[in-house]
């Protein structure tokens, strides 16, 4: 590494503490005041730093938008993954990773069940938005206005007993989602299969995706698969890290 490059690294990185003064930044690499002004200036013309006041100088707008690129270009599906794989590994149950697009919900990742009994869920393919938990997740998360819209362009077959049907008991379920930080499908979808889902966040909070685990009735009761949820909640967080959200 340059000697330059070197000096402004460390000048960016000490700001990073907070304001510092031209004599502070000058002991900190060691040199003449004069070459850290030209540092500085050179760092300023590119909005890496910006002076503060007449004596002082700070970080500049330019690497806020930097980290904000590079978080929003990071792949949630590539972040997540060791989270997403070591909670299928576990426990042995299907899991998977949807993502909200344009009105729909789509499965963008699938780890299979170890057991005999597998779901039909395939990457690439719609969740139903009325009655899947990782579905109940991604619109919770929507703006009031935008949800309205989904919600009254939806329609909420029956294709269980359990289905929530009509957009006031849907409009309900996601205020509790809200509420209680995760979603359940109680055999809402397909009557032999249960599901639990919590969203992945991003580093300002916002919902990534959703990762949900899904088990058949006949090896797991409810109350067995509500049991899991602290291990999907710790998997949801995890994945969640990864994408730059800290939580609080």
């Amino acid at each position: 590494m340059s000697q330059s490059l070197d000096r402004a690294l460390t000048l960016v990185s000490q700001l990073a503490t907070g304001p510092k003064t031209l004599d502070e930044l000058s002991g900190v690499i060691g040199v003449h005041k004069s070459t850290t002004l030209r540092l500085l200036r050179t760092l300023e013309s590119h909005r890496f730093v910006q002076r503060d006041g007449v004596h002082h100088y700070r970080l500049g707008t330019a690497l806020f938008d930097l980290a904000n690129r590079a978080l929003e270009e990071r792949d949630v599906r590539r972040a997540a993954e060791p989270a997403l794989r070591d909670l299928n590994s576990r426990l042995g149950h299907t899991v998977h990773l949807a993502s909200y697009e344009d009105g729909e919900v789509i499965y963008i990742d699938k780890y299979e069940s170890r057991h005999q009994m597998r779901m039909y869920s395939r990457i690439g393919r719609r969740a139903p938005l009325h009655c899947t938990a990782v579905a109940k997740i991604l619109l919770a998360d929507l703006p009031g206005p935008a949800l309205q819209k989904v919600v009254s362009g939806m329609e909420f077959p029956r294709l269980t007993d359990n289905t929530i049907l009509g957009p006031a008991a849907y409009l309900a379920e996601l205020d509790r989602v809200r509420t209680n930080g995760y979603a359940v499908d109680n055999s809402e979808h397909e009557d032999f299969i249960h599901c639990i889902a919590a969203p992945i966040k991003g580093s300002r909070g916002e919902v990534l995706a959703a990762v949900s685990m899904s088990v058949p009735k006949v090896l797991l009761d409810y109350e067995g698969l509500l049991s899991h949820l602290p291990d999907l909640l710790a998997t949801a967080e995890a994945a969640s890290v990864e994408c730059g959200y800290v939580p609080r």
